[in-house]
C-alpha cells in the first residue's frame, strides 16, 4: 500500500527546490503573515528580506519575531531594494489592487491575498499588466496545497474514484470576527472571506460549474454585518454537482469541517483540522475507497502537515516554480479570475433569489435568465 501512496504523497508535497529560492519582500505584517507566512515560508527554506507594513511598530516586532532583519519605512523604499525578485502582499482587499500594480510596474513578480481584486475586471487588468511586463501573478489560494485536498486531487486524477460525480464542504464552527475590524463591517463576508477556499478548492478539481444557486443569512445578535450561513450549489454538465453548506454561528460546540468527492468507482473523504479548534487546529483526516485501486474499504491516507502555516508555502513555491521554468503557477491570476467570477455569480443568485449561468453548456432544467 505504501508503494500505491508514493506518487500521491510527492503530488502533495511542499519542498521547494532551492535552485527556485529568490529573495521574498512581504507586504502587511497583520495575524496571518505572523502566525502563516513567516512560519511557512522559514520551514521552506526561503528568504524573506524584508517587511513593510503602515503600522511600523508592528512591522518591527513581527519582523524580529521571525528573524527578518529589514523593515521598510514605505512601499516605495521597499521596491527600491534591488535584491527583491517576489513581493508577497497580505493587506485588507481595497489597498491590494493599487501595491499589486505598483510591485508589477516595478518589475517584480507578485503573489496576492485571496481575493486578490473586488471584481473581476479589476483583477484582469492585473492579469493584463503581468503579462504586458513579463512577469508572473499568483493568489495565495493555499486550500489547494493542503495536504488532504491536494492528495485528494491526485486521487481523483489518477482515477481512483472513476468520474467524479459529486464534491462537498460541510462546515459548521463558531467564528469569532471581532479581531478583524474590517470584516465586521462589510456588507459581504462569508462567500468572499471564507467559502472562497472551497470554491476554489472545487474549481481545482471539477473545473467551473456552468449554473450556480446560492442563499445566505445572519444569526440574530450576531456582530458581523454580512452574511455568517451559505448555501452554494455548483451545476456541471450532465449530472455532476458540488455544495457548499457554512454555517459560522454554531453554538454547541459539536465544529465539523469536512469534505467528500463521490465518483463512479469510489468516493474521498476528510477533514480540515484546522476549523475545530482555529486557529491552532488538529491533524486533517483523509480516507479513500475505491474500486479501481482497490483499496478493500476506507484506506487512511497518512496527512503530515497542516493548513497553516505549512500550506501557506504551496502559492509561492509554485509560483517560483512558474518563475524559474516557465508556464503558470498553479492559481495564477488568470486562473483565479474563475474563482472570482464564480464569487460574482454566487451573490448576485444570493441578492436575487435565481440560479446564475456563468458559461456556455446544457440548460438547466428552471435555469433562470
Amino acid at each position: 500500500m505504501l508503494d500505491l501512496l508514493t506518487p500521491i504523497a510527492a503530488a502533495a508535497d511542499l519542498t521547494i527546490p532551492a535552485g527556485h529560492r529568490l529573495p521574498i519582500a512581504v507586504v502587511g505584517a497583520g495575524a496571518i503573515v505572523d502566525v502563516a507566512h513567516l512560519p511557512a515560508y522559514r520551514a521552506a527554506g526561503l528568504e524573506v528580506a524584508g517587511l513593510y507594513d503602515l503600522d511600523g511598530e508592528r512591522a518591527h516586532e513581527v519582523a524580529a519575531r521571525h528573524g527578518v532583519t529589514t523593515v521598510y519605512g514605505s512601499l516605495r523604499e521597499l521596491l527600491s531594494d534591488e535584491r527583491i525578485a517576489v513581493v508577497d502582499i497580505a493587506v485588507a482587499p481595497e489597498a491590494q489592487p493599487g501595491i499589486a500594480r505598483a510591485v508589477l510596474e516595478s518589475g517584480r513578480h507578485v503573489l496576492c491575498q485571496k481575493p486578490f481584486a473586488p471584481d473581476v475586471a479589476t483583477g484582469r487588468q492585473l492579469v493584463d499588466l503581468a503579462a504586458a511586463r513579463g512577469l508572473k501573478i499568483a493568489v495565495n489560494q493555499q486550500l489547494r496545497f493542503d495536504e488532504g485536498i491536494a492528495a485528494a486531487r491526485a486521487m481523483v486524477r489518477a482515477g481512483w474514484v472513476g468520474e467524479p460525480t459529486t464534491m462537498t464542504f460541510t462546515v459548521n464552527i463558531a467564528t469569532d470576527w471581532s479581531g478583524w475590524e474590517w470584516l465586521v463591517s462589510t456588507d459581504r463576508l462569508e462567500i468572499v472571506y471564507h467559502s472562497i477556499h472551497y470554491l476554489d478548492a472545487i474549481r481545482s478539481i471539477l473545473g467551473d460549474p456552468v449554473t450556480v444557486f446560492c442563499t445566505g443569512s445572519r444569526t440574530a445578535g450576531q456582530l458581523p454585518k454580512g452574511e455568517t450561513r451559505t448555501m452554494s450549489t455548483l451545476v456541471y454538465p450532465g449530472d455532476v454537482r458540488a455544495l457548499v453548506h457554512v454555517t459560522h454561528e454554531n453554538r454547541t460546540g459539536d465544529h465539523e469541517a469536512a469534505f467528500r468527492i463521490d465518483g463512479t468507482e469510489g468516493a474521498i473523504k476528510g477533514t480540515l483540522g484546522l476549523l475545530y479548534d482555529y486557529p491552532h487546529g488538529r491533524p486533517d483526516t483523509l480516507l479513500v475507497n475505491s474500486r479501481t485501486v482497490p483499496t478493500d474499504g476506507w484506506l487512511p491516507y497518512p496527512v503530515t502537515t497542516r493548513w497553516l502555516p505549512d500550506a501557506v508555502a504551496g502559492p509561492m513555491g509554485s509560483l517560483l516554480a512558474a518563475i524559474a521554468e516557465g508556464g503558470e503557477p498553479e492559481t495564477a491570476g488568470a486562473d483565479n479570475l474563475g474563482t472570482l467570477a464564480l464569487l460574482d455569480a454566487l451573490y448576485r443568485s444570493m441578492e436575487t433569489g435565481e440560479s446564475r449561468r456563468l458559461r456556455a453548456g446544457p440548460e438547466p432544467v428552471g435555469e433562470a435568465r
